[in-house]
């Protein structure tokens, strides 16, 4: 996921820089970093990396593939927060270079021309944001302090990627035909199961009375039982 987006808004600030002859990295801009660097760069930092809760569900997603059924839990999708910086020997250009990153990204509300692999489930469409405040607990001037430089003018980047949580064994292929019953081996009398779709019982057979044995006569009714108590 990480290595997609990166990748992404590099192409994006490739193609808003057009033919100017800029580097465009990925390393934190640390103080030793701007000291080795030798020509016009803008910088990609990802600073922070964290779930957005609103969007976490609940349940579980079937993929239906020709091995079988497939469940996984919903995909997660994290914020990644990135310090865009532009680096040269003079402020102006460094304005100028933000400029043009900052007018090609806010045409875009979504990440376009992206290679990540989305999973079951997960919304097509990843969110691009440019230019919203930091999060409430780390402001810039802190990222700042933590690479050990001086504050810069940035643009706040965040594309918010869905994550795919690890799915769980495939449960079967899915049935396709109508269940056949053949009770050959169980059924040795009159049962005619073989390779049919719905049971069908043995037949039944009436039961005889032995030889000078008296048919067994029907209950009384309770009107004749009444007669003979009078």
């Amino acid at each position: 996921m990480i290595t997609e987006v990166d990748a992404a808004l590099r192409a994006m600030v490739r193609a808003a820089l057009g033919g100017a002859e800029a580097d465009v990295v990925l390393d934190a801009p640390t103080t030793e970093w701007a000291a080795r660097r030798n020509a016009p760069t803008v910088n990609l930092y990802l600073y922070d990396l964290r779930e957005d809760l609103r969007r976490r569900t609940r349940g579980t997603i079937e993929t239906r593939t020709p091995d079988g059924v497939t469940r996984s839990h919903p995909p997660r999708y994290f914020r990644m927060s990135y310090l865009v910086t532009a680096w040269t020997q003079r402020p102006e250009d460094e304005h100028r270079l933000l400029e043009v990153v900052l007018a090609h990204l806010v045409q875009h509300e979504v990440l376009p021309d992206h290679d990540l692999v989305l999973p079951p489930g997960a919304d097509p469409l990843v969110q691009l944001l440019v230019g919203l405040p930091p999060p409430e607990d780390r402001g810039f001037a802190d990222v700042w302090s933590a690479l050990g430089g001086e504050l810069k003018p940035s643009i706040d980047v965040v594309v918010v990627a869905p994550l795919a949580v690890r799915p769980g064994p495939a449960t079967g292929p899915p049935v396709r035909e109508p269940l056949v019953l053949d009770a050959r081996d169980v059924v040795p009398d009159g049962g005619a199961d073989v390779g049919r779709r719905k049971h069908s019982p043995p037949p039944r057979t009436e039961v005889t009375a032995p030889a000078g044995a008296e048919e067994p006569s029907a209950p009384a009714s309770p009107k004749a039982r009444a007669r003979r108590r009078r």
